[in-house]
Parts: structure tokens; C-alpha cells; sequence
């Protein structure tokens, strides 16, 4: 099966408007699954447009609360007479439905009420433990048939949704660039690396005005212009890079504080820890100009920093640094990384955080 890279997408606060144009080719019945929360604010406009459109809806269907195997099997006979899924939501319920999906060989559309991570336009789905910590990756070759943004939901989501988005986005230019540096990308690689330079600077150009224009309600150029950043530039770049480039460092610390009970209990959000990753990745790969820019963009918007921005201490770096190289992220990447090389570049981190706050 030849992969398909370009989901189709339509952005703007008529964006369901289009699933009337889009959808009805696919079947006739449609399970809307999500969150509680992105249910509450767009489910009804969604169920209104799929009926308007001919569809017959199946549900709301909530997801589950986790990207878990559990959730997935929950859902399963639920969806049993539907044509196509519809996923609203963040990261975790869209990936929910899009595993499901792929697993019993159903059409897609995905409807992100948040822009939180690239999940709502890309075919990686990412499965996690019902204790919130990482299990594995879900490979497939086969993105969302459809993204339909609907830019004045998003703007009327909590903030943080955004702020941590952009932590996410910004990470994809960044791995990216470091871990094919030693290699001789095929074609479609290196577009996707090509598209990577898409992530990082439009974020920090229009970044702390969209949050301010986020926390306003108000659907803008800024705001729109990171919208499709991290949603759309940043799953493309997922669609056309092979995984071992598309990860890196920044993830791997990620997921090694996915085991730390205090991420969890403080509701600390993926691209938030993440944004926090690439600065320990920068300072490992001595990227020092870099980072500091990205340190002070970090800073001017409230982006984590130093452990303690997200509830951890030196004493925990054992567990995170176990689980940090415990997945697939570095295992292609210019050099080996170490357990330790990881502490020292969180270390480093602390001492140019405590000179520049």
C-alpha cells in the first residue's frame, strides 16, 4: 500500500460546513467518537452537519479518557455498524479512534477542538498505559481522510491547549534536523525535513500573540497561522519522514517522564514536557545559540524550563533517563545516547536556568 501523505483539510469557523462535500462519498453511517469536554463544545454542531449531509451519526461515543488497548477494545462493538469514524478531540481521543480505525479497516475524519499536537492530521497513532504512561507506537501507513478545523472552537478552548502545542510543534524542526544529520535522506525524508523549518519560526514569530488572541476568543491571522503550525506543517512533516526522523531526544525525555507520578498528577501536557525535551536536546547536541533562543520564546510564554516547571527533582532523572531510551526515539541519531549523557544535559539545563531567571 503505497502511503498516503496529504489528508485533506478545511480551516475556519465553518469548517463542519464541509463535511457535507466531503463525507457521504465514504458510507452512510458515522460513529462520532472524543472527548467529554470537545464533545460538550463541538458535538453538536458536527452531529448537526453530518445529519444535514445525509449521514446517520452513531453515538457521541466518549473514548475512554486514555489512548489505551482497553478504551480501543471498549469501543469496539460499539462501532460495529458504522461506515467511517469521525474522531473529536485532542491528541489522545483522536488517536483513540484513529487506531480503531486502522484496526478494523474503517475511513477516518478527524475534528481537533484543540491545537495540541499534529495527532487530528498524521498516521502515527501513539498508545499509552491506562496509568497515562507510554506502551507503543502504532505504525500505519494511513492518515486522517479528512481534517476539518474549526478555528473559533479552538479559540474558545482553555489556552493551555495551544501554549503546549506550540512546545510540540516547535520540536518536530528540531528532531528532525538532528536525527538525519548523519544520513542521506531518501526523497520523501527529505521533504519532510525540508517542511520541518515550517515548525519552528513561524511559532516563535506569531506565537505569544495567538496565545494572547487565544485567551481573547478571538480567531485571528496569528492565531490561524499556528493552528495549521501545529497541526497541519507538523503532520505533514510525520507523513513524510520516516519515524526514526520524525523522533528524537525531546520525545525520548518526554516519555521518560511519562513514568513520573507527579507528571500525571499535575496534568502536565505532552507538548508542554516536550518543549521542555528540546532544551535538554539542544544543550546535549551544543546547539547553544539555539537554545537560548528557545529559552527565552520558552520563557516569554510561561513554557517549562528547568525540572521543577514540571514537578520533578534530580533524584527522579534514574527513572526518567530508564524509560527515556527504553523506546525506539534515538535509535537512529548522529551519536549514541547515554543514561548519563541525559542527566547532564538536565543538569546543564538547571545551572543556565538559575543564571537567567
Amino acid at each position: 500500500m503505497e502511503k498516503t501523505l496529504f489528508p485533506g483539510y478545511t480551516i475556519g469557523p465553518d469548517a463542519y460546513d464541509d463535511i457535507a462535500a466531503v463525507c457521504p462519498a465514504f458510507g452512510k453511517k458515522a460513529a462520532v467518537i472524543g472527548g467529554r469536554h470537545a464533545l460538550a463544545a463541538a458535538g453538536d454542531a458536527i452531529v448537526k452537519a453530518a445529519r444535514d449531509a445525509g449521514i446517520e451519526v452513531i453515538g457521541p461515543l466518549w473514548y475512554g479518557g486514555e489512548a489505551s488497548r482497553e478504551n480501543m477494545d471498549m469501543l469496539r462493538p460499539q462501532v460495529e455498524e458504522a461506515d467511517m469514524l469521525f474522531a473529536v478531540g485532542g491528541g489522545k481521543a483522536i488517536d483513540t479512534c484513529k487506531v480503531l480505525a486502522h484496526e478494523t479497516h474503517r475511513p477516518f475524519f478527524t475534528f481537533p477542538t484543540i491545537a495540541s499536537t499534529c495527532a487530528s492530521c498524521t498516521s502515527l497513532g501513539i498508545v499509552y498505559n491506562p496509568d497515562g504512561s507510554l506502551r507503543e507506537y502504532s505504525f500505519s501507513k494511513i492518515p486522517p481522510n479528512h481534517v476539518f478545523i474549526n478555528t473559533q472552537v479552538i479559540a474558545d478552548a482553555p489556552d493551555i491547549y495551544l501554549w503546549a502545542g506550540m512546545g510540540d510543534t516547535m520540536a518536530k524542526y528540531y528532531e528532525c534536523t538532528i536525527s538525519s544529520r548523519n544520513d542521506t535522506p531518501a526523497h520523501s525524508d527529505a521533504m519532510g525535513i525540508a517542511l520541518s523549518s515550517m515548525c519552528a519560526e513561524p511559532i516563535m514569530r506569531w506565537g505569544r500573540k495567538a496565545l494572547d488572541d487565544c485567551r481573547a476568543h478571538t480567531v485571528t491571522h496569528e492565531l490561524t497561522e499556528v493552528i495549521l503550525g501545529i497541526i497541519i506543517s507538523t503532520g505533514l512533516v510525520s507523513n513524510f519522514v520516516q519515524v526514526d526522523y520524525t523522533t528524537g531526544l525531546a520525545h525520548a525525555v518526554y516519555n521518560g517522564f511519562t513514568v513520573l507520578p507527579s507528571t500525571e498528577a499535575n496534568h502536565h501536557l505532552h507538548g508542554e514536557v516536550v518543549s521542555y525535551g528540546i532544551l535538554v536536546m539542544l544543550t546535549i547536541d551544543k546547539q547553544y545559540a539555539e537554545r537560548d533562543k528557545l529559552y527565552a520564546f520558552s520563557r516569554s510564554i510561561g513554557l517549562p524550563t528547568c525540572l521543577a516547571d514540571v514537578h520533578a527533582k534530580p533524584e527522579d532523572l534514574a527513572a526518567v533517563t530508564a524509560k527515556a531510551l527504553a523506546g525506539i526515539d534515538v535509535r537512529i541519531y548522529p551519536y549514541p545516547v547515554t543514561e548519563q549523557m541525559i542527566v547532564d544535559g538536565i543538569m546543564e539545563m538547571e545551572e543556565y536556568d538559575r543564571a537567567h531567571r
